[in-house]
């Protein structure tokens, strides 16, 4: 059962004044160690897990993620007057949804399976892989429809997670290559083309929801909270006691797969201390977890959260639904099969 704890946070007006100046909106993923280090904690979280075998896989997913980023080559991108017509308009400039994707991705996902044919595979990876080597390029893209959408008919449950990781690279290299092309208007700090924009339930670069939220220490200020994008990898700041789906700043709890006896003082502080933690709010009945990257430094909003999948299920049963996704790992029913006669 999930442990409710009271957790004294910082309020934003007291994490900008100990940063000692503004806190920082955006954290940018760096294209040489974000799947890297996403690799090595997902090994590490495999060690002994009931998931184990599956952890594995993500983190041989994750190996060649790393590889397909380092080597992306040059795709197009919105020019400066794209970046200037979202900026007055106000919606992410590469959206998940309607950028039109580049045949790019497609080339790195076969190259990613290839890749992974020569490792050590949980049984019935092959035959997901094996089903990605037939599909078209058209079946390739209507899946990416899928995933990009949220619309889990058609959506192909056992290929999800290998297709996602190809569009997880290629939305990273977009953001990181038009970030540093310094094109366009500067819509945010340090004159960056991606600024805020009006929902902050969803990221700034490309309108996807957050997989989790993630907290960050920065010199003596500890408990800056960022959501972390599950499509390009940016963290996007959000003040702390804040619902993350409603923006309601009154009935947040906290829960954990900690033990927490309200007679066993020890047990009790392990609950209030946990690294990772569900947010859930009684206003609008959602929740996302959060990483405590302030206790375990080496958390990660993927990892860890495909390691605590218990724990949603836990808070599920409690009649809260997730605002995040978590694109390595999606549950849905498969679409139902055609009635005779094709009625």
């Amino acid at each position: 059962m999930t442990a409710s704890a009271t957790v004294r946070v910082m309020s934003a007006e007291e994490i900008a004044a100990s940063a000692g100046g503004e806190t920082p909106f955006f954290h940018w993923p760096e294209r040489r160690t974000l799947f890297a280090e996403r690799q090595m904690r997902l090994r590490q979280l495999a060690q002994g897990h009931a998931m184990g075998d599956f952890l594995r896989f993500m983190a041989e997913l994750a190996r060649t993620q790393q590889a397909a980023l380092q080597r992306f080559a040059a795709v197009p991108l919105p020019d400066a007057d794209a970046l200037d017509r979202a900026a007055r308009a106000g919606p992410p400039p590469l959206p998940a949804v309607d950028w039109p994707r580049d045949a790019a991705w497609r080339a790195e996902l076969r190259a990613m399976v290839k890749d992974l044919r020569g490792s050590d595979l949980p049984e019935g990876v092959r035959a997901a892989l094996d089903a990605i080597d037939r599909a078209s390029d058209d079946e390739l893209e209507r899946q990416a429809d899928c995933l990009l959408t949220g619309v889990m008919q058609g959506l192909n449950l056992a290929t999800a997670p290998v297709i996602a990781a190809a569009l997880q690279v290629y939305w990273t290299h977009l953001v990181l290559s038009v970030q540093a092309s310094g094109e366009g208007t500067a819509r945010g700090p340090l004159n960056s083309p991606f600024g805020r924009i009006d929902d902050i339930s969803v990221c700034p670069c490309c309108g996807s929801r957050p997989t989790a939220s993630l907290t960050r220490s920065a010199g003596g200020a500890t408990g800056q909270r960022y959501l972390h994008c599950s499509l390009c990898s940016t963290q996007w700041y959000v003040e702390r006691i804040k619902c993350t789906h409603c923006g309601s700043t009154e009935h947040l709890a906290y829960h954990s797969l900690e033990a927490a006896d309200a007679s066993d003082e020890d047990a009790a502080a392990r609950a209030a201390q946990a690294a990772v933690q569900a947010e859930t709010c009684d206003d609008c009945g959602h929740y996302l977890k959060i990483m405590h990257g302030d206790r375990n430094p080496f958390v990660d909003p993927v990892a860890d959260d495909l390691a605590t999948v218990t724990l949603d299920l836990l808070v599920s049963e409690a009649g809260r639904q997730r605002h995040g996704v978590n694109l390595m790992l999606l549950f849905g029913e498969p679409e139902p099969p055609p009635s005779p006669g094709g009625a």
